[in-house]
């Protein structure tokens, strides 16, 4: 290979056959891993979590969560990472979409979980939070930290649940409206405010 020179990007069915042979008990430890960058692949994944390559709908869902578990988020963009290779791909917005939530408990007990596209569960507590982004037309916008710097954004039907769960809170910043779980707060925004946000 040429000095400056990229390696070329591999195959579906090569990063397939490599992303099996990284899998395991539970998930790859992709943070652990620094093989060389191998330039881009066209995968994508949209707003809504489709994956697509080459411009068409990963149909199985079995493959889609295969390559879920070798995502990473780097510095300068998402990757697909094994022990040997690198590739990048291109995220919309965030790679997963919670679509699914669960409460356990009650009051400063409480627990949160949501489900992913993907199958994972999440427990929202200080090491896995709730952020909210505002949005010129649609109020607020609701993500939670799935793993390492890879996050999900709540569809709509699961977020009107969340709110039904939220209470107001006095804050270092004002009186907020927020959700509780897993002894944290996560502030929504302004209690004054929250009115047709959501």
């Amino acid at each position: 290979m040429s000095a400056g020179k990229t390696p070329a990007s591999p195959s579906l069915d090569a990063l397939t056959t490599a992303a099996r042979g990284a899998g395991g008990k539970g998930l790859p430890p992709v943070h652990l891993w620094n093989p060389a960058y191998c330039g881009e692949i066209d995968m994508r994944i949209a707003a809504d979590g489709t994956w697509f390559y080459n411009g068409t709908p990963i149909g199985r869902p079995a493959l889609v969560r295969l390559f879920s578990t070798i995502l990473r988020k780097d510095p300068e963009r998402y990757v697909l990472v094994t022990p040997v290779e690198r590739v990048g791909i291109v995220v919309e917005d965030v790679p997963f979409v919670a679509v699914e939530m669960a409460i356990e408990g009650e009051g400063a007990s409480r627990v949160i979980r949501f489900r992913t596209n993907v199958d994972d569960w999440t427990v929202v507590n200080e090491k896995h939070p709730l952020r909210f982004e505002r949005e010129p037309t649609e109020g607020l916008r609701p993500y939670v930290l799935v793993r390492g710097d890879l996050w999900a954004r709540v569809n709509r039907a699961v977020f009107y649940d969340l709110v039904e769960l939220g209470e107001e809170q006095d804050t270092p910043e004002g009186r907020r409206f927020g959700i509780a779980s897993g002894g944290t707060f996560f502030p929504m925004a302004d209690a004054a405010e929250i009115e047709g946000l959501a």
